[in-house]
């Protein structure tokens, strides 16, 4: 196979892999208003409740440490 023929493959290939992402897009069933809002609030409560428990985490290793260390 000659190294146009290759170039031509190349380019099929890609357009038949954007040609079938945007066939799987169309497929999607996207989220409305009200769904959005409600996990955007589900994921901002977890993250904060996650960070609040890292923190008490931390403060208490590194009071562990001070008292190990002096």
């Amino acid at each position: 196979m000659g190294f146009l023929a290759k170039i031509g493959t190349g380019f099929r290939k890609t357009s038949d892999f954007f040609r079938d992402g945007w066939m799987e897009l169309k497929k999607v069933r996207w989220p409305g208003r009200k769904e959005l809002t409600s996990f955007t609030i589900v994921v901002l409560v977890v993250v904060t409740l996650i960070t609040i428990f890292f923190a008490i985490i931390d403060l208490l290793i590194s009071q562990v440490l001070n008292l190990i260390l002096g």
